[in-house]
């Protein structure tokens, strides 16, 4: 393969997955519930969906999680702990946002330099991206559940007969972001290794030529 198209490719990759997961932080479609009750007549909509930052209810309603300004101490265990998976979530996402800006940074002047050592070193990079990236999503997943035992306890079982959940598109995007990271180290690991074969071979070329 040749290196400029492997450098190429990894930017893009590495580019789609900083704007995936971006558009997966910013928007409120991580989970969803329908209610659909056969004799609710009225015009308040029960159904809601969620992000990381708010919940929406109905067409207008919105509230914010507030799981960093919370009264903990009036607060259930149960309570408790779905706030602090909440937090996790909310700081490994963002901070592997940020650290995939600086990845790609880095990326770009390894790729200039056609240096072995700061492409391989740029793909651990984004391979530790990847890393809080699937870390917040499988704690999201986990915090999701836990959400809906509680819920489930709390609620008449009839009642959830008319209840459909599921997760948005807002997590497909963050999964797809996490796919894209590992992607974008794995080709930058070929790009050094491109180089480095290179350089080998340039250096056995000198040697034949004296």
């Amino acid at each position: 393969m040749k290196y400029g198209a492997v450098v190429l490719s990894a930017g893009l990759t590495g580019l789609l997955s900083f704007t995936l997961l971006a558009v997966a932080i910013g928007t409120d479609y991580w989970y969803i519930v329908d209610v659909n009750k056969p004799n609710h007549t009225g015009s308040d909509d029960m159904s809601s969906h969620s992000g990381l930052w708010r919940i929406i209810e109905g067409t207008n309603v919105s509230s914010v999680i507030a799981s960093f300004t919370a009264n903990m101490s009036s607060l259930s265990e149960a309570e408790r702990q779905l706030l602090g998976l909440h937090k996790v979530v909310v700081i490994l996402l963002p901070l592997s946002l940020i650290l995939l800006v600086f990845g790609w940074i880095f990326g770009l002047v390894s790729s200039l330099a056609c240096s072995p050592k700061l492409l391989a070193a740029s793909a651990s990079h984004f391979l530790l991206c990847s890393v809080f990236t699937l870390s917040g999503v499988s704690v999201y997943i986990k915090y999701s559940h836990l959400a809906m035992e509680e819920f489930q306890r709390l609620v008449h079982p009839d009642s959830l007969a008319y209840v459909d959940v599921s997760f948005g598109w807002s997590l497909a995007s963050a999964w797809l972001s996490y796919s894209l990271e590992v992607a974008t180290g794995l080709l930058l690991l070929l790009a050094a290794r491109i180089t480095q074969m290179k350089g080998h071979y340039d250096s056995g070329v000198a040697i034949a030529m004296l």
